[in-house]
């Protein structure tokens, strides 16, 4: 199977949700709506949900997250799933997002990957290596 990397840029917009975890002794625990759009050689839109807790210490930070991306990822049609693992220590971040096994659906069918953004200039990048 040949490995593929694509590039390009999206748009998010996160919005608050009632959440059932409160934080206590300084933690603040959040909900989120996460509505993307993607262009570049993935031409496509997402809806997802996140949860994150925030520390009393700044930049130090963790959160979760899956989102459904429903498009075309170089001419093929169909649906995947991103699961999103991060954290922050003091500022020093980590990121993995990865397409969840078997949630590829018609011409996306039997995808695997992972995905690496990159904010440059308050623009958000997408890197995308998968194999199909």
């Amino acid at each position: 199977m040949t490995s593929n990397i694509v590039t390009g840029q999206f748009k998010v917009a996160l919005a608050p949700l009632d959440g059932y975890a409160k934080g206590q002794n300084g933690i603040n625990l959040g909900r989120m709506s996460i509505d993307k759009t993607f262009t570049g050689k993935l031409n496509a839109s997402s809806q997802g949900e996140m949860l994150s807790a925030m520390t009393p210490v700044q930049g130090s930070a963790g959160y979760v997250a899956i989102e459904q991306v429903i498009g075309e990822l170089e001419g093929k049609k169909g649906s995947f799933v991103l699961q999103h693992f991060g954290t922050m220590d003091k500022g020093q971040d980590s990121l993995i997002l990865t397409v969840i096994s078997d949630s590829g659906t018609d011409g996306l069918e039997g995808l695997a990957g992972s995905m690496k953004i990159r904010i440059e200039n308050g623009v958000h990048y997408y890197d995308f290596q998968y194999t199909l």
